[in-house]
């Protein structure tokens, strides 16, 4: 296979460049807008192995992948973590990130200083201990906030996400602002989803960013960003040196500038977070790969599907 024979570019003309990788379900924190006190997750002898993983992504990146992002569940809790790290920096691609709630980042970021994986988005959705407490149901908040000043020190690319929710956390906007301007650290504030065990409370709970910017606009100038077409975040410099951006999944869906592909903890590649049906790489010879590569890039859909019956934290981030 040749990246000149074969573009990943769909009939609307999105190129699919970026590929999510879901390495698990299984997560530490229980937060309220993703899953139960008692979920259930995969067993792991259903996870796709190191080896599938890395033979799956050397094909998709042969085939016009450039980015890959680590998702989870919380992906830390893979033992064979660093070692899937390290493989695909080997791979040629423009960029390796990682999506982590970094309760077991720290000790991991020595090492990751010799791989590729350079660029780490944190969730964090509180600046204050109690609050973090309540959302997670979990303690670790000084673990969390010392792993993002060690990334941050050691040179990492860092990001912190923050899921808004009315009566919850909104009350925090103004102070995660002016975090952001005295750490140097991009916080993007994310509406919650009507994904499962949001539904029973999204319209008590939902924050839209046109509400968050309202809020935040009697304190603060915002300058737009130019973006990339398919970012996935609209992105502002503030009047007080932060920088911020709005992910805005419930009230303007970036569907239509979408260049994302999904790989399952069992190794199926998706077209949409949105979507259940899929095709199983594992088994696939690489000479099958682009002939299911254009049948999942003609199953992508246009526009936001108002469905998924599965829960956040099954699907990945």
């Amino acid at each position: 296979m040749s990246r000149l024979d074969y573009r990943m570019v769909d009939k609307q003309g999105r190129r699919m460049r970026k590929l999510r990788i879901s390495l698990l379900d299984a997560c530490n924190l229980r937060c309220l807008y993703c899953m139960p006190e008692r979920p259930t997750f995969m067993p792991q002898k259903d996870w796709a192995s190191t080896k599938d993983l890395i033979r799956i992504t050397r094909n998709l990146v042969t085939l016009g992948i450039e980015e890959v992002r680590l998702t989870g569940g919380e992906p830390l809790l893979r033992r064979d973590f660093m070692e899937i790290a390290h493989e695909l920096s080997a791979l040629p691609v423009k960029k390796l990130g990682l999506t982590t709630n970094a309760l077991l980042l720290a000790p991991h970021l020595q090492l990751l200083l010799h791989s590729k994986l350079q660029h780490l988005n944190i969730s964090l959705d509180s600046l204050d201990a109690e609050n973090f407490c309540r959302i997670t149901r979990r303690d670790g908040f000084n673990t969390v906030m010392d792993a993002i000043y060690t990334a941050k020190e050691f040179g990492f690319s860092v990001k912190v996400n923050a899921v808004m929710m009315k009566g919850v956390n909104d009350h925090e906007l103004s102070a995660f602002v002016k975090w952001s301007a005295t750490h140097d650290i991009p916080v993007r504030f994310l509406e919650v989803m009507n994904i499962g065990v949001m539904k029973s409370q999204f319209r008590e709970r939902f924050l839209s960013a046109s509400d968050m910017m309202a809020m935040l606009r009697a304190d603060y100038q915002f300058n737009a960003l130019n973006d990339t077409p398919d970012s996935t975040s609209r992105n502002f410099h503030v009047s007080n040196g932060a920088k911020i951006g709005f992910i805005t999944s419930e009230s303007n869906p970036f569907c239509t500038g979408c260049s994302r592909l999904r790989l399952t903890p069992k190794g199926q590649i998706r077209p949409c977070l949105f979507m259940e049906e899929g095709i199983d790489l594992k088994s696939l010879a690489s000479a099958d790969y682009p002939a299911a590569l254009a049948a999942i890039i003609a199953m992508k859909p246009t526009g936001r599907i108002p469905h998924q019956p599965q829960p956040m934290y099954q699907i990945g981030g």
